[in-house]
């Protein structure tokens, strides 16, 4: 048996449908017992793009590069950047094959391995990263020895029986799973991953369950006016080139049109095919264009003008609001200026705040909202500046960002590594205008590690972290990430935190959109008898979202 590209996409799609059946409990095996625990989330919205190709029917080598830039696009926190990169590595060990072996397979998992474990720059193990590789290399060593060579279904099966062993010794290798006791959330995903690859190749492919979950948070497009939408038709296709087109960068003609036409342009100039999204008033001319350049594989117009109608009268209740509005790319801005910013953040005055330091662009994400690679690309394209630097402000959403820079070719993006807000804030403080990019990246990077973050949250489970013993719905205190304290009520958390930060001079409090001004005021007091008078405390309605303060400390 031998797997085409057909079965590889059948594979991958049940492989989506069981991470997105699963997704609650991968994410309750997160070690620290946040409302934040999005790993079974990330992994899905990383994957579920590839539901798309249930009708492809080309290659094998073809259908794992659309799969492989598919995800890169749609990744979403560390395990979705390290997916993303496991499948990048696939496609390539798969380029130009029109059937896959086992043996083809096994080496195909090695590589996507190898790419995942370079992308990390301290690889920790008892994660993700342990299962994919020693799932990988007993496949190899097995196909090696002669087995399986011919049967893919008894390679996966024994891919899972495998990585199901590795994922149970995650605990001995990583103390704070064994404290927790829980094994590694993205292994676990992994391994859901893995068994619905091997669902599909044994003809019971996973189906998506129907989710009865409601959205609490969305757009209100009523506050939008219609009429205000310049372009009126997304139009998106894929053109399969004629043979005298074939190669990257030929259709530049074409690229100028689309750009000529309309905003919201992705042009993809590939070996093979033309890939492009544009909102345009003349969704024929692009019609007519590519044709020149070969077939029309997919096409699809769309007229969001009417897609928005629909959905101001559903929200009005005077429509059954049946169109559906479409995610699109950002336009690219001109570059106008020497520097610019995009910052990831949550709360209305979190997000101003960013923006009264002189931030181009916010992308709306942080705890449980992590942004895909393409909404970090899309910030940055709407920022009109040579250099731009992304402050990620969340250790999960590094990785990510730094994947959208790598695929950002006009401008040069340097990803800071900032952790959370108050970092975020800090290093915006560092930049200096007159100063040239090296210097200013040094700056900023130095004032990074001057600020020290907490935050107050609530538990979403019973578990025991580094000796502090937490109960469900508790109240925590956090300081540079670290549980310092859980108890019944926020009081005793913000004076653990105002003695942490005793020796503060200057002190920021964000309080989130469940707190009212009057309990702001009081946990302020708190924090002042416990820190002291000498320093300066300034209390900021942040507006974030799970985090009832944020807290930063210099």
């Amino acid at each position: 048996m031998v797997i085409d590209g057909h079965t590889l996409c059948d594979m991958v799609i049940s492989a989506a449908n069981a991470l997105d059946n699963n997704k609650v409990v991968i994410n309750n095996m997160n070690v620290f017992p946040v409302p934040d625990g999005d790993t079974g989330i990330n992994m899905t919205l990383t994957m579920v793009s590839v539901r798309t190709l249930s009708k492809f029917d080309g290659t094998v080598g073809d259908c794992a590069e659309k799969i492989a830039n598919m995800v890169l696009r749609s990744a979403r926190g560390n395990s979705g950047a390290i997916l993303s990169l496991f499948f990048r590595g696939i496609a390539k060990s798969l380029k130009g094959l029109e059937t896959a072996t086992a043996v083809d397979i096994a080496m195909a998992l090695k590589r996507g391995t190898d790419e995942a474990y370079k992308a990390v720059m301290k690889p920790t193990e008892g994660t993700i990263l342990t299962v994919m590789r020693v799932c990988s290399e007993k496949a190899v060593e097995r196909v090696n020895k002669g087995r399986y060579k011919d049967d893919p279904e008894g390679l996966f099966a024994y891919v899972l029986k495998t990585g199901e062993k590795t994922l149970a010794k995650t605990p001995e290798l990583l103390p704070v799973l064994k404290e927790a006791n829980v094994v590694d959330a993205g292994g676990y995903g992994f391994l859901f991953l893995i068994s619905g690859m091997l669902a599909a190749l044994q003809f019971k492919p996973v189906v998506a369950k129907e989710t009865t979950d409601t959205v609490e948070n969305q757009a209100t497009f009523a506050d939008f006016d219609t009429n205000s939408i310049e372009f009126a038709y997304c139009t998106e296709c894929i053109v399969g080139k004629k043979p005298q087109y074939r190669g990257e960068g030929t259709a530049t003609d074409f690229h100028d049109l689309v750009c000529g036409i309309g905003d919201s342009v992705v042009f993809i100039d590939a070996e093979d095919i033309i890939k492009l999204h544009v909102h345009t008033n003349h969704p024929g001319q692009v019609i007519e264009k590519a044709l020149e350049y070969g077939e029309l594989e997919t096409l699809k117009v769309e007229n969001m003008r009417l897609q928005h109608s629909a959905l101001v009268e559903k929200e009005s209740g005077d429509g059954d609001g049946e169109a559906v509005a479409t995610a699109t790319e950002a336009p690219v801005a001109r570059i106008e200026k020497e520097f610019g910013f995009v910052s990831i953040c949550m709360g209305e005055g979190i997000r101003d705040t960013f923006l009264d330091l002189g931030v181009d662009v916010t992308v709306f994400g942080g705890q449980t909202m992590n942004p895909s690679t393409q909404d970090i690309i899309d910030g940055v394209n709407r920022t009109p500046a040579k250099y731009v630097y992304v402050l990620p402000n969340n250790k999960n959403i590094q990785m990510v960002a730094a994947q959208a820079a790598e695929m950002i070719s006009d401008k040069k993006v340097i990803v800071l590594p900032t952790k959370s807000v108050p970092q975020g804030i800090s290093a915006m403080i560092g930049f200096n205008p007159d100063a040239d990019e090296p210097t200013n990246t040094a700056q900023m990077n130095e004032a990074i590690g001057t600020v020290r973050t907490a935050q107050v949250t609530y538990a979403v489970r019973d578990t025991s972290i580094e000796g502090v013993k937490i109960s469900n719905g508790q109240t925590m205190a956090l300081v540079e990430g670290k549980i310092i304290c859980s108890s019944d009520n926020n009081a005793d958390c913000l004076a653990a935190i105002g003695e942490s930060f005793a020796d503060a001079s200057y002190v920021t409090v964000f309080y989130g959109e469940s707190i009212s001004e009057e309990r702001a005021e009081k946990a302020l007091a708190i924090l002042r008898e416990k820190i002291g008078t000498s320093a300066e405390i300034v209390l900021i309605s942040g507006g974030q979202p799970i985090y009832d303060y944020i807290i930063s400390a210099e």
